[in-house]
């Protein structure tokens, strides 16, 4: 059995370039101690072109478990841990597991109202209009990540993105950074979309690297609110395609706004969407708004459902967001037992009030 310093040793080594350090730290206990008290630049130094820092942190999982990991790759604009969530501790708090981001573009295409990157890109002159970071950085981010990182990780593309929204012009997320994930067998991409340009994609052969998540809702809800978006009956046709090849599919529906036919127009879709696709999860999300994309967004319609303020921004009422996830869960499991369900950006009291167990909770941007 292993005793405490060399438990301690084990964890240590799980970050390459930390030993560097350690030379003017007396003992294991506190160099393990140093490692977590603050963030951590560490140099992840060979094969990958010179020194990369790799900042370290000590995070909570939901079930309460402490774990280390990378947190950041050099100045973190590339591959960051996303934890601007809280721990969550009271009945209120919302619940959102941390995951890794991969921010290799920003913007999107699609004029969906409520969307958040209109607050999020607020003061640049294009506004929401999709850019692309230095080529070169990804890759050399994505490789050293890669080197470093010992435990499986996914990485989600489609944070400040849609994934593939540079798909069929010259540098996409199929073309250029699906090969570097295919370089390796441990970690996977998570691409978030609303685009049916798959086709890239299909030509990837990247079932073994790559989870694919469409964001999809009520066809008379996007037709109204999510303009230039595919029809969310195209979204799932190409969802059948990809899961058909052997990908994994997930699907966020989201967000759920409580129209006047929500009942039966979100039913007649969950009916539908089954008919041509059993996906592996499906997260669920209301309607909600920051204040920041409140005020900077064009079409503002969709406001008049928020009747209720939170820690993460207006929301749908608590009843009726309650009424709604469980008409949807019980319209799900008349077509599936497999599909795990869970929800977004949701308080603790959400999840007990519908009986599910948060700490178990498996949705779109985690393993």
């Amino acid at each position: 059995m292993l005793n405490r310093d060399d438990m301690m040793q084990s964890q240590l080594e799980v970050f390459p370039g930390v030993t560097d350090h350690m030379a003017a730290i007396p003992s294991i206990e506190e160099a393990f101690d140093w490692i977590h008290d603050k963030p951590v630049d560490t140099t992840s130094r060979g094969k990958n072109g010179g020194p990369l820092s790799m900042q370290l942190k000590r995070v909570r999982t939901l079930d309460g478990k402490l774990r280390s990991q990378i947190s950041a790759v050099g100045d973190g604009s590339i591959i960051k841990l996303f934890d601007k969530t809280p721990f969550p501790t009271n009945d209120t708090d919302v619940v959102c597991p941390h995951f890794m981001e991969l921010k290799w573009a920003n913007g999107c295409n699609f004029n969906c109202a409520w969307c958040y990157l209109n607050g999020t890109f607020r003061f640049r002159p294009h506004g929401k209009e999709p850019y692309l970071k230095d080529k070169k950085k990804i890759e050399k981010h994505l490789r050293e990540y890669f080197d470093a990182e010992k435990e499986p990780r996914i990485l989600n593309s489609g944070e400040l993105s849609d994934s593939l929204v540079y798909e069929g012009k010259g540098y996409s997320l199929t073309s250029s950074i699906l090969p570097i994930f295919k370089s390796q067998d441990k970690h996977k991409l998570l691409i978030v979309t609303k685009s049916v340009n798959i086709n890239g994609l299909l030509a990837s052969d990247s079932q073994d690297h790559v989870i694919v998540s469409f964001s999809v809702n009520a066809p008379s809800v996007s037709k109204q609110w999510e303009k230039g978006a595919p029809d969310p009956l195209l979204r799932i046709k190409a969802a059948s395609k990809l899961a058909d090849e052997g990908y994994r599919v997930r699907l966020r529906l989201d967000p759920m706004v409580p129209i006047k036919t929500w009942k039966k127009d979100y039913s007649d879709f969950i009916e539908e969407l089954f008919s041509k696709v059993e996906p592996e999860r499906i997260t669920f999300g209301s309607l909600r708004g920051l204040q920041s994309t409140i005020n900077f967004c064009k079409d503002t319609s969709w406001v008049k459902y928020l009747d209720e303020s939170s820690n993460w921004g207006k929301k749908i009422s608590e009843e009726k967001r309650k009424e709604m996830y469980l008409a949807l869960i019980d319209k799900i499991r008349e077509q599936s037992t497999k599909c795990d369900i869970a929800m977004c950006k949701e308080t603790i009291k959400m999840w007990e009030d519908i009986g599910k167990d948060y700490k178990m909770i498996k949705c779109n941007c985690i393993w």
